[in-house]
Order: C-alpha cells, then structure tokens, then sequence
C-alpha cells in the first residue's frame, strides 16, 4: 500500500486534498533521500508565520547511515526505533524559549512552541507535496538528544521526525500493521465554537 492508493479521508467540508492525504505512516522503504530533498523541507519550513518574525525554530538532522542519524536513533525510546530506524532521515524540532528584546534583554517568548508546531507542519505538507512520509513522535530521551546534538542553551526539544518514502505495510511488526491507516479527526463541532469555546 502507498501513498497514491490509500483510500481518501472524507471531509465535512471541501478543502485542498492535501490536507486529506497527508497522514503519518510508520512503514519506510529502504530508498534514501538526499540533502537537496531535505533543504526543501526545510525550505517549506522557513517560511511558517512566526510571532513578531522571531523565528525561533531549528532542527537537527542526520540521513541513514550517517552519525547524526545514528545519534538520533539512539534517543528514541525502544518502540519508536525499532521502525523509525528504517526511515532515509530522522529529523529533531526544537525551539529557543526566549527572544532578545532591545529594551528588556533576554525574556521567555510565549509562542515559541506555537510557533515551531507551525513550522514542523509546513515541513509535513511538503514531505507529502514530495512524494515523502513524515511521521512526529514524541517518544525520546530529550536530555540524551540535547548532549549529543549539542542543543544551545535555552533551547527545547519538541518532537522527532521519520522522514522518507513509503514502505510495505508487511514490513511492520504485526501488532503494528492495523494501525498503519490514514486516522479520522473529530467533527469541527466537536472543536470550534462561535462566540466561545465549545
């Protein structure tokens, strides 16, 4: 199964297909990508909305086979690496938790994690605009990552991101394999209210 022929979620409202058909599956196929395929992730990234322009995010990462990759493997927790280590990329999100102000000096920036969920999401919808999986996991030793990819002080670790081509379901562990489909979302009744929270 892959990404051409997964079946199409079924919006409430018609919106671009992309945002149906980006998901995040767990089965990678062993074809690499290169550094050219992910600066344009990064690309995509850079140009998020960011509070006052700060742009507070930045991302460490490494390509199969490589000693970035093996370092970042190696702060998954056991579950997230025994597939997550078959994608071509493993990819860490931080952001810096502070903002320099002319008048003020160092001071915590609010938005900062909004701001780097903002910009890991531009960076999945082009992974999918690219032929490319993308799946976020937030299953890491965040103390282990930070001493090994030297993360600058003032600076936190969101998430880790597989990235790569997609790979055959039967590649998974069986306890794995049903849950390798496209998951709904709840009604936006369910989430959004007018004049107030719902």
């Amino acid at each position: 199964m892959n990404i051409q022929s997964m079946p199409a979620r079924k919006p409430d409202h018609a919106i671009a297909l992309q945002f149906l058909n980006r998901w995040s599956p767990r089965a990678f196929s062993d074809q690499p990508v290169n550094e050219a395929e992910m600066n344009l992730l990064f690309e995509a990234a850079r140009w998020a909305p960011s509070a006052s322009n700060n742009q507070p995010w930045r991302f460490a990462y490494g390509l199969r086979g490589d000693e970035g990759f093996a370092k970042i493997a190696a702060g998954l927790v056991p579950f997230n690496r025994g597939w997550a280590e078959k994608a071509a990329a493993l990819v860490v999100v931080a952001s810096r938790s502070t903002v320099t102000r002319p008048e003020q000096g160092e001071v915590p920036n609010p938005f900062h994690t909004f701001d780097a969920g903002t910009a890991w999401g531009f960076l999945a919808l082009q992974a999918h605009l690219s032929g490319l999986i993308a799946h976020a996991m937030g299953g890491f030793d965040g103390q282990a990552l930070a001493a090994s990819l030297n993360l600058p002080e003032g600076y936190v670790i969101h998430a880790v991101v597989a990235i790569g081509h997609q790979g055959k379901v039967e590649s998974l562990p069986e306890a794995l394999q049903a849950r390798e489909t496209p998951s709904g979302r709840l009604p936006i009744s369910e989430t959004v209210g007018r004049g107030g929270f719902v």
